[in-house]
């Protein structure tokens, strides 16, 4: 039987091979989802068909790892089916929980099978402790991943109030602040993000090479432009460079990673559940090296939480792998609140 550790490291898997490199180098949970727009990672390429499903949760559980499903699409009317057959999916082959934003889909869950354990996802935008504490009390939610807009003293707040269990994100890219709501890529492709699965996807993106350099394009809108040597990005509308007032820039969010490692004290100590990685799309390489570097941090911290110190050797390979090479604390950091 499975058993919880008092601090969990959730890690992403986006194919087999991922979640076998987390659960190799040390992740005590990976989430993953179904090859449908059931889950908000809907690449083609990524993603899991039932006999991957089946070997992932056989192997992770070899293991003493835990398999997440995220089903954290909102279903609409006439597809409704194909997020509850999703939900029985997992129930019968036995992932530890399903991660869910739609409350029609939790009801359906509480009642079709109590025995499954439910998390809030971060899809779900629930931001305070009267929020989660409702999802809690109408559907027995027992974990919510807090979006990434509150401060450490928030956070903190948020812990003391409910009794669910808090997962926060700890490492990788950042969405705009308004998770589980961005309506930009749905603006530009006429698909959104909460229904198909996927932001600016992949029938709807363009490289060229042209006189003025690399351009990527989504849905036919230049979203950037990159000289030669420059590391080309994914274009999403969030992350494109635009010409504001006659001057060209990241006009919405830069590029960059969230790494929140120096704060391992502090989220034990404030009560914090787990810490989850982001980037169900990254190679199985990212994985393996993000997922060894947090298992390290978060064993020292365990061991001796005041005389904790992040080591340089994790901040160097954690930056090799950062967006655009900067990290940030976030919202974490907001001494003002």
């Amino acid at each position: 039987m499975l058993t919880g550790k008092p601090f969990e490291l959730v890690c992403p898997a986006g194919a087999l091979p991922a979640l076998k490199a987390a659960v190799d180098n040390g992740a005590d949970c990976v989430y993953t989802g179904l090859k449908d727009n059931t889950n908000a990672r809907n690449f083609t390429g990524l993603n899991f068909d039932d006999a991957q499903l089946r070997e992932g949760i056989r192997y992770a559980h070899d293991r003493r790892a835990k398999v997440l499903l995220a089903l954290n699409t909102y279903p609409q009317t006439a597809t409704w089916s194909r997020w509850t057959a999703a939900v029985d999916k997992a129930a019968d082959f036995g992932v530890d929980a399903i991660i869910l934003a739609d409350p029609g889909l939790m009801e359906y869950a509480k009642t079709k099978h109590p025995q499954l354990r439910l998390h809030l996802s971060v899809q779900g935008s629930a931001t305070s402790y009267e929020a989660i504490n409702f999802y809690h009390e109408q559907f027995g939610i027992q974990r919510a991943v807090l979006p990434r807009v509150l401060a450490m003293a928030q956070v903190e707040h948020v812990v003391k109030s409910t009794p669910v269990e808090i997962e926060v994100f700890g490492f990788g890219g950042l969405c705009v602040m308004v998770e589980g709501r961005c309506a930009l890529s749905a603006y530009v492709t006429g698909d959104s993000p909460n229904t198909v699965g996927v932001c600016s996807p992949g029938k709807a993106v363009r490289y060229e090479q042209t006189e003025r350099g690399m351009e990527t394009r989504l849905n036919g809108v230049l979203i950037d432009r990159f000289a030669e040597g420059e590391k080309t990005g994914y274009p999403t509308l969030c992350k494109g460079r635009f010409e504001v007032n006659d001057e060209t820039y990241y006009a919405i969010e830069e590029p960059t990673s969230l790494n929140t490692i120096e704060l391992l004290p502090k989220l034990m100590e404030i009560g914090v559940k787990a810490v989850k990685i982001e980037g169900r799309q990254r190679s199985p390489a990212y994985v393996a090296q993000v997922t060894k570097v947090w298992r390290e941090a978060i064993d020292s911290a365990l061991r001796n939480r005041q005389g904790y110190a992040v080591r340089d050797a994790w901040m160097a390979e954690l930056n090799k792998v950062s967006e655009g090479n900067m990290h940030t604390l976030g919202a974490y950091y907001r001494p003002w609140k």
